[in-house]
């Protein structure tokens, strides 16, 4: 005889299945993550699947523009140092990063690292492209407006961003290796 209240044998193995699709998914993202230019090609291939698509509907202007502030609010987050510098400043106890050429070299860490960053856009762009089947998110709205608004708000945001990064002298790229030798002497100071 089963015991009252039963069924819980169903969703049992539902989240059994659940369970081991989460980590099949999971399997594939670490098997993927040493391949960048492979995942960032296919990141491509959705946003360029994505534009065509709302090119051919002629529609869903309001989703593409909440899909490009989201776009440009995790590039602020990959952009951006996990510990802010202006806020190190005021706290000196804490380290900071180097301002001269004999301090001590301390690597630019991301707030968001790159990994995390391709997997939120491929994500975005792959919600995204799943709202186009809904008519519901189809707002009729005059599409220039929002791009006009769009690309002032992303002049304004890179131009904060970039001069935060001059002033606290942070680099967010890395050519290779850095080697730290000296270049020699200086000839800007006077001669006694």
């Amino acid at each position: 005889m089963e015991p009252v209240g039963g069924g819980g044998g169903a969703s049992s193995a539902a989240e059994r299945y659940r369970a081991e699709a989460a980590r099949a998914f999971q399997h594939y993202l670490d098997r993927a993550a040493p391949h960048t230019a492979g995942r960032w090609a296919g990141t491509l291939l959705a946003a360029a699947v994505y534009a065509l698509r709302v090119y051919y509907v002629q529609g869903f202007y309001v989703v593409s523009y909440g899909l490009g502030i989201y776009l440009l609010n995790l590039l602020i987050g990959f952009l951006s140092p996990m510990v802010d510098p202006e806020l190190e400043a005021l706290d000196q106890a804490g380290p900071a990063l180097p301002t001269r050429g004999n301090d001590e070299f301390k690597p630019f860490i991301r707030r968001l690292p790159e990994f995390k960053f391709w997997y939120a856009i491929t994500k975005a762009f792959c919600v995204a492209f799943v709202m186009t089947f809904f008519s519901v998110f189809d707002v009729p709205v005059f599409w220039p407006i929002l791009l006009c608004y769009w690309i002032v708000l992303f002049v304004l945001t890179m131009k904060r961003q970039i001069l935060h990064m001059v002033k606290y002298k942070y680099v967010p790229f890395s050519m290779g290796k850095q080697y730290g030798g000296k270049k020699g002497p200086s000839t800007s100071g006077s001669k006694d």
